[in-house]
């Protein structure tokens, strides 16, 4: 350190706290970065590289950014993954005596950013704390722009995941003790900033853990709070006490469904548009978009609850114009839960304040307008709206309708509000007045008409007079002040006294403004408990009046629950798929399942809507448990537990994993954990290894998820061998899509019936698909070729095993063949796995069937 100046030296103990982040180092107007920070910092945002002297024998690589433009910097910094320590100047340097005192205010990190690009309006902006003990996790998560806070406890490391990555968490916050393969598998799962935060002590949050009784989850929220105030520095008022949540009270769809199904984006664009949040989000409110989000993501168990929920969008349904009135209502609210973490955080500015108390002024209309509608649960709800009266009184009487932005230029508090402030403002306004009337005066006096009296900050007020008209003055009438080019410029000595007295006043009153204004918003903070009230309830009305309101726009109706698990829907729609195409070319479908009827194979072509039919059902069960009307003519439904799919193919090549495997560990994680009660959706499960293994696979587990789990399951396949399983397994039930040939070409049909399908139009979809018709007719060739011979399996079933044998044909001669022999000599039995052993019993007995020439 030695070698280095005292203010170097001051960098590096500062840095040396803070060696995750890139410290920006206030240096007057620019915030400074210096060594490696400066060399990665230079490249990332693509600025200028340059170096300075700091007392060593190599100059040290620094490069900087203006900090009234630092924002644009700092987010493009936290969009690439990184941090942000702000080390602010805390004196003056005029009075600085050494170095000027310095310290880091703010460390800005993906996962507590507050505003900027990053932060979107009708998204949670999540960060969580991940926490371990025995075979038990927690997970902790906080929104810090609204000051939510939720945790729970999860008894497997890959439901963690989960839910974590149900958060969309930006940053997760770990101690070092968790083993490196589980931080490498985080790693690939998110990609989020893992952040290292070792203090727990739980004493200084003792109001933030009062709702908490798991040990886990109380130490996962410490940790989280303790981060979030190391990082921030300041008091975080509106940090709500941390939920803790059972995740048996909500449906459970884990990682692979919610993409699988598009819930809340598309899998192709990763965007919002064409997913089941795009075709609901009708709220009017960022808060309420931001709880529909959560709502899709967490579907209801309690059927009470849910029936409160459909019945107020009943009740909407039903009071159209009172509805269409409260959705223009609503437009007027801002993001309440925002803008009270704002004025904790200490960064509102008296525009934010105006919108604050526009949107209280918006309470007393809504509560008006409920209470016109007929229904107790909506009566509750207006009840339930607080108008936060003193508030808005206080508010509407402190700033004016269209402050700046600014809350350091003054020209934000009402005249009135304070009496010393009126006293400054009448000076300043006097003085002012003073000075244009001194104006008229003295050009009346020296007949100059041109002559003016000017302001600048460096020489004050001063009299203009140009040259050609200094003739026109009388000796000695003013004091000269400045000699520019074409003028001169005096002063008196009364002009000198009123701009101390319009100065001082100026200063004076900028100054009390901005104290006026800090005290505001320190009362305001006494509100954010309501405010944050205020706002859960009015984000819940916006989401039921938008349920109401795409229920009547889409033809939806009310599902009813059974207690039974039967299962009814009639003329079921995917409501996606519809809203894209036009609503007439949509072809609806039947879904029954009833007490005995667990399990529907799926046969029909490519492209004929199979995977369409299975996701509108379990788009209809999430819809219905959302508390929102469902696509449908008549919809019976049981209450689902989880919902489990595997529709499409996708390699994971981030972790080095094929199709198959994705394919084997999500069927995996459906059959390890489906009940009776969850619904499961598997799509040509077995396609990407043989045939043979592929069937059998397939087999095994319709005869398990039949015999051992009775999960309400859609199972589509391309194996029609096993459509003869319905004649053994008595809760099985074939359907097919339709589709039928026209002059040689495949029309689909869409409509699902019962029976199985007779075949598979696959060389027809590749003729759609645009192959060369060289490839088609050779394929149509080879597949007559194919069927001339072909001995289709019988499958038998003896208890619970299953097997595939040959249909009886007379047996040709055999031949003797040493290399067949020699062959089945080289085969390591012991080593093979059952289906290895069959498929190469199965080559040999082909080889061995082979007339010999």
């Amino acid at each position: 350190m030695a070698q280095y100046t005292p203010m170097i030296q001051q960098y590096l103990r500062v840095k040396a706290d803070y060696e995750d982040a890139f410290l920006f180092f206030r240096m007057g107007d620019f915030y400074e970065m210096f060594f490696d920070d400066a060399q990665k910092a230079s490249q990332i945002l693509e600025i200028t590289l340059t170096s300075r002297d700091g007392g060593s024998r190599d100059r040290i690589p620094m490069c900087g950014v203006p900090y009234h433009s630092a924002k644009g910097y700092i987010e493009r910094l936290i969009a690439a993954g990184h941090k942000v320590a702000i080390c602010e100047q805390q004196e003056d340097p005029k009075q600085a005596k050494g170095v000027i005192k310095r310290e880091v205010v703010q460390v800005i990190t993906p996962g507590t950013m507050m505003e900027g690009a990053g932060i979107q309006e009708k998204e949670n902006h999540y960060l969580a704390s991940f926490e371990q003990s025995g075979n038990d996790y927690a997970v902790a998560a906080a929104d810090l722009t609204t000051g939510e806070c939720r945790t729970a406890v999860f008894h497997s490391f890959d439901s963690a995941l989960h839910e974590l990555a149900a958060y969309g968490v930006k940053e997760i916050i770990m101690n070092d003790t968790w083993d490196a393969e589980d931080v490498k598998k985080i790693n690939d799962r998110f990609g989020a900033v893992i952040s290292i935060e070792e203090k727990a002590d739980e004493f200084e949050f003792d109001a933030l853990l009062s709702k908490l009784t798991h040990a886990l989850t109380r130490k996962a929220s410490v940790r989280l709070y303790h981060y979030l105030h190391r990082t921030q520095k300041r008091n975080l008022d509106h940090l709500q006490p941390a939920e803790q949540y059972e995740i048996r009270d909500y449906m459970n769809i884990d990682y692979y469904s919610k993409r699988n199904l598009e819930l809340t984006e598309t899998i192709r664009s990763k965007g919002k548009k064409g997913s089941l949040l795009w075709l609901l989000d009708e709220t009017k409110t960022s808060m309420g978009g931001r709880m529909l989000k959560q709502w899709i993501d967490r579907p209801l168990l309690n059927e009470k609850d849910i029936n409160r929920r459909l019945g107020i969008v009943e009740t909407f349904m039903a009071s159209f114009f009172e509805r269409e009135e409260l959705r223009e209502q609503l437009k007027e609210v801002y993001d309440l839960e925002r803008l009270a973490g704002r004025v904790a955080f200490g960064n509102v500015n008296a525009r934010d304040l105006v919108q604050l108390k526009k949107s209280l002024g918006q309470i007393p209309y809504l509560t008006d307008l409920l209470k016109k509608i007929n229904g107790d649960d909506v009566q509750q709800l207006a009840d339930k709206l607080d108008p936060c009266t003193e508030l808005f009184g206080l508010l509407e009487g402190a700033l004016i309708a269209e402050p700046p932005i600014s809350v350091k230029e003054g020209g934000m508090i009402t005249d009135g509000f304070d009496p010393q402030l009126d006293e400054y403002r009448d000076a300043a306004r006097n003085g002012k007045q003073w000075i244009a009337e001194l104006e008229k005066e003295e050009r009346e006096k020296t007949g100059i008409r041109s002559l003016k009296i000017g302001y600048n900050r460096i020489f004050g007020y001063y009299i203009e007079v140009t040259k050609a008209n200094l003739g026109l003055l009388e000796e000695g009438r003013y004091e000269r002040k400045q000699t520019l080019a074409n003028c001169e410029r005096f002063v008196t000595p009364e002009l000198k006294e009123k701009e101390t007295l319009i100065l001082e006043a100026n200063d004076k009153m900028i100054e009390l403004e901005y104290e006026l204004f800090a005290q505001l918003r320190e009362k305001v903070k006494d509100f954010i408990p309501r405010l944050q009230n205020l706002a859960r309830t009015v984000s819940e009305i916006d989401v039921l009046q938008c349920f109401a309101a795409i229920s009547e726009s889409r033809r939806f109706v009310r599902p009813v629950f059974s207690t039974d698990r039967t299962m009814i829907i009639e003329e079921g729609r995917h409501p996606v798929v519809e809203k894209v195409m036009d609503a007439q070319l949509f072809v609806p479908n039947h879904c029954v399942m009833g007490p005995k009827r667990d399990m529907l194979l799926i046969t029909g072509p490519n492209m004929s809507g199979k995977s369409t039919y299975m996701r509108q059902v379990a788009l209809i069960a999430i819809l219905a448990q959302i508390g929102c009307y469902v696509p449908a003519d008549k919809a019976i439904l049981p209450v689902f537990d989880q919902i489990f799919t595997r529709i499409g193919a996708a390699d994971d090549l981030v972790s080095g994993q094929s199709t198959f495997m994705v394919e084997m560990l999500e069927a995996k994680h459906a059959i390890v954990n489906a009940t009776d009660r969850s619904l499961i959706l598997f799509d040509e499960i077995g396609r990407g290894t043989s045939t043979y293994d592929g069937m059998a696979l397939a087999q095994a587990m319709i005869e398990y998820i039949h015999t051992n789990i009775q999960a309400k399951t859609l199972f589509s396949t391309h194996y029609h061998e096993l459509t003869v399983l319905d004649q053994s397994l008595e809760h099985v039930q074939n359907v097919h899509v339709t589709a039928a040939e026209q002059e040689g070409k495949v029309v689909f049909l869409h409509k699902v019936k019962d029976g199985a399908a007779d075949k598979s139009y696959g060389i027809h979809v590749a003729q759609l698909a645009g192959l060369p018709d060289t490839v088609i007719t050779r394929a149509d060739e080879l597949l007559h070729s194919f069927e001339s011979k072909e001995h289709k399996p019988e499958i038998i079933n003896e208890g619970q095993l299953s097997f595939f044998k040959e249909e009886q044909v007379p047996k040709p001669a055999l031949k003797e063949d040493k290399t067949i022999v020699s062959k089945l000599l080289s085969y390591d039995i012991m080593e093979m796995t059952p289906l290895e052993a069959m498929n190469t019993l199965y080559a040999l007995q082909k080889s061995a069937k082979k007339p010999a020439n």
